[in-house]
């Protein structure tokens, strides 16, 4: 069916030629003079997204907005101004807009924006579905995401968990490796039996095999007694080989042959042990470097790389930022006994803004430092670390740093050099910073002559 877009305006003209435009585009189009016929037509029927200006006889487009979402709170809107101001655009997306655009319209800009709100929501829609059907099938609880690349992983985990396939989970540190690991094993047939975690970088060379394999009394100095290892103690369950790369060559040989024989010896035994084991391997390196450059096997690389599971740095789930920092604030608020409600919008917006180098890890000791440090119900930004807090200068809140009278394209237009300034103009850090995609700060970068 044709997607259908309600246009918000008291000017009439203004609205008869949006319904023109966007009616050649092959959209269905309706209109509304004000915010409050547009609250009861969004009660009355659904809409695929809202044209909607700012300023309006009766009720402005703030105020709709706000009751819209009350009403139908996944609808994108999109708002228009000619009365540019960093408050009223900040104030429209704090509330629950999509995006804003500027009068006059530029009309291929405003097809562009029409579209991405489109596509976007229609993304939304089929990943919470997918995200929704798979949790009736598969427990992810524990793995808290619903953007498009984690419902894209939890695709992946769906087809390999209930297999025996050996698995390999890559990422940045700090973005969640063994809580993935604990899902496969918890969402396969061998969810009730052993699931033995050995970090391979915590390890000195000189025990990790010991810890692997065991060893008889006597095996080497200071083996006084007879210990089992971890592949024995991980018969008819799972292992989990974290940062395997970290693995010296003579254990990597090793480790090949358990894969390929499912058998090992101890270390001062000539007793043959067969096992039944599946093994979940993880890195945070590249394995492919490593191998260019002789820290790793290729022969084991293809062995645990039957299946593989990348997990996505945070910088690229943005939209989960909000959902990991509500839990990890419920979290520390009740293990430090705090009422803390929750997040102030400017702290959000600066959350959403930062780079997170550290990933999943380092957002929850943020908002783990915010806890303990905040003496209000809500978490300001003074709360933050300040590597954090100082991206709150490049927005600041009564407009301080920004020369008064400016439109909020000027305003845009400054914010773009400033932040490309501060990424050492690296365009996809400046997009992460600013929170849109590279493609959308080309196409400002162009529109504004700005290249």
């Amino acid at each position: 069916m044709k997607p259908e877009i309600l246009v918000v305006d008291d000017d009439a003209s203004h609205r008869r030629m949006l319904s023109t435009v966007l009616a050649a585009e092959g959209y269905v189009v309706s209109h509304a003079a004000d915010g409050i016929e547009a609250v009861e037509a969004v009660k009355e029927k659904f809409y695929d997204l809202i044209l909607m200006d700012i300023q309006m006889n009766r009720m402005g487009g703030i105020e709709a907005l706000k009751l819209i979402k009350e009403v139908s709170p996944g609808i994108p809107i999109i708002i228009m101004t000619g009365y540019a101001s960093v408050n009223t655009a900040v104030d429209a997306l704090k509330s629950g807009a999509y995006d804003y655009i500027t009068k006059p319209l530029d009309i291929d800009d405003l097809m562009i924006h029409v579209k991405n709100a489109l596509s976007h929501f229609r993304l939304e829609q089929e990943n919470l579905f997918l995200k929704e059907r798979l949790e009736l099938q598969f427990d992810f609880s524990k793995i808290i995401g619903r953007s498009k690349p984690m419902v894209k992983m939890y695709e992946t985990l769906s087809q390999v968990a209930p297999s025996d396939a050996t698995v390999l989970i890559t990422g940045e540190s700090g973005t969640g490796k063994e809580l993935v690991a604990n899902a496969i094993h918890h969402n396969s047939p061998r969810k009730d039996k052993p699931f033995i975690k050995v970090n391979c970088a915590a390890l000195p060379e000189t025990l990790l095999e010991s810890e692997l394999f065991g060893h008889e009394k006597g095996a080497f100095t200071g083996a006084d007694t007879q210990k089992k290892g971890r592949f024995h103690h991980a018969h008819t369950g799972t292992i989990f080989l974290d940062e395997i790369a970290e693995m010296p060559a003579t254990t990597q040989v090793k480790i090949l042959r358990v894969l390929q024989e499912q058998e090992f010896e101890p270390l001062g035994s000539s007793k043959t042990i067969k096992i039944d084991i599946r093994v979940i391997a993880a890195s945070n390196r590249i394995l492919e470097k490593e191998i260019e450059s002789g820290n790793f096997r290729e022969d084991l690389y293809y062995r645990i790389n039957v299946v593989s599971v990348k997990i996505p740095p945070l910088r690229d789930r943005k939209d989960d930022i909000p959902l990991l920092a509500d839990y990890f604030l419920k979290k520390y608020a009740d293990k430090n006994k705090k009422m803390i409600k929750g997040f102030a919008p400017r702290t959000i917006d600066l959350l959403m803004r930062h780079y997170w180098p550290g990933n999943v890890r380092e957002l929850e000791n943020a908002v783990e430092r915010s806890v303990i440090l905040s003496r209000e119900e809500m978490i300001s930004p003074e709360n933050l670390p300040d590597a954090i807090r100082k991206l709150e200068q490049e927005i600041p809140e009564d407009g301080a740093g920004f020369s008064a009278g400016k439109s909020l394209k000027e305003v845009e237009q400054q914010m773009i050099l400033r932040t490309l300034e501060d990424a050492n103009g690296n365009r996809t850090h400046a997009a992460d910073i600013l929170g849109i995609s590279r493609r959308t700060l080309q196409l400002k970068l162009k529109k504004y002559n700005l290249q």
